[in-house]
């Protein structure tokens, strides 16, 4: 079922969540719930779950296709049953892995961070400092196509043009404003999934689409088959702009033939991403989930390519966010040596 909250909607959810968490002591997904809102609280553990719910985004971009491979796992290698469920993306998964409402979540190290930290405008100030990161999963690249008849061949071109930029509370649909306007660029944003964002341009009811998602996005496929567009990305003062301004950003290049529309490299801007749960899932399920992860790395890569990226030393990426201590104990067993900003409170040597 797609979950399309407005923020002030959310907040209230979270915080009438919390209210009935602490007056029940349990937790969203049955396991016992301590102190939410403090990181340096005593843990105490869930139980082993046998069902989880995994947060991914909307239909048709990759986290939809990765959090189902992700389910197949589980459930292959753990006997563990999975809901891959549709959301926002990022900032909803934040969101809603901090009140346990989910178990998983897929986001983006930007909307990661901005939401432990309560930096991001979306977070009100409230901090989401329960939520562990434990594996990596791929580079997230930001890009826009439109169709060849609109006549827009670069980013400057949309300047003060309609624009689709992603769901609400995704990666695309936080970000892509803000990139817009740190450029001056004007554009009227309109906020969908992938599916729909890509149904209505097939359909001449929407020229210019940003988006961010691991690549190759299935939906730029598809629009591509049936129709003639033009890719481009951000590059020279205008990504340095960017990345100055919202430093987790990082200069990308999308190799050329990624998609049949673009044979040459596309220069860009990227995040990372990676799975996160709450402080409390139990650490014996994490350590035996990270470890299927990356031992069955193959099964990843034949649900969505991006998963070429989901090395053990991608972990590395993140030096912001703490990891859950059963990932911890994983990446320690396999001689990964992790910087001490990612040892979290409750963790035990």
């Amino acid at each position: 079922m797609k979950i399309r909250w407005k923020k002030k909607a959310l907040t209230l959810f979270a915080c009438l969540s919390l209210t009935l968490l602490a007056a029940c002591g349990q937790s969203a997904t049955g396991g016992t719930k301590n102190d939410a809102n403090s990181a340096t609280s005593e843990v105490t553990e869930d139980a082993r779950p046998t069902t989880v719910k995994i947060g991914t985004a909307s239909q048709g971009g990759t986290y939809f296709i990765y959090g189902a491979g992700l389910a197949e796992l589980l459930q292959q290698k753990l006997g563990v049953s999975a809901n891959v469920e549709v959301t926002g993306g990022p900032v909803h998964n934040m969101q809603l892995t901090q009140v346990r409402d989910q178990d998983i979540g897929l986001v983006t190290l930007g909307p990661a961070y901005e939401g432990f930290t309560g930096t991001g405008d979306w977070t009100d100030g409230e901090k989401m400092e329960d939520i562990r990161i434990i594996f990596p999963m791929y580079t997230t690249p930001f890009h826009w196509w439109a169709l060849e008849n609109a006549g827009v061949t670069k980013l400057e071109d949309i300047k003060g043009q309609r624009v689709g930029v992603g769901p609400a509370g995704g990666t695309s649909g936080t970000y892509l404003p803000l990139i817009h306007a740190a450029l001056d660029l004007n554009t009227t944003n309109v906020q969908a999934g992938a599916s729909d964002m890509a149904s209505q341009q097939m359909d001449g009811q929407l020229d210019i689409i940003g988006f961010s998602a691991g690549i190759p996005i299935s939906a730029v496929s598809e629009i591509e088959a049936q129709r003639k567009i033009k890719i481009f990305g951000i590059d020279g003062d205008a990504r340095e702009k960017v990345m100055e301004k919202y430093p987790f950003f990082f200069p990308f290049t999308i190799p050329g033939g990624t998609y049949q529309s673009a044979k040459d490299d596309i220069e860009t801007i990227a995040m990372f991403n990676f799975g996160v749960v709450h402080k409390n899932m139990n650490s014996e399920f994490v350590y035996e989930l990270v470890k299927a992860y990356h031992e069955n790395q193959d099964h990843m890569i034949k649900t969505h390519v991006s998963a070429e990226e989901a090395v053990p030393e991608a972990i590395l990426k993140n030096t912001v966010l703490p990891l859950h201590p059963g990932a911890i104990r994983y990446y320690e067993e396999i001689g990964i040596q992790l910087p001490k900003e990612v040892y979290p409170p409750e963790h035990q040597k």
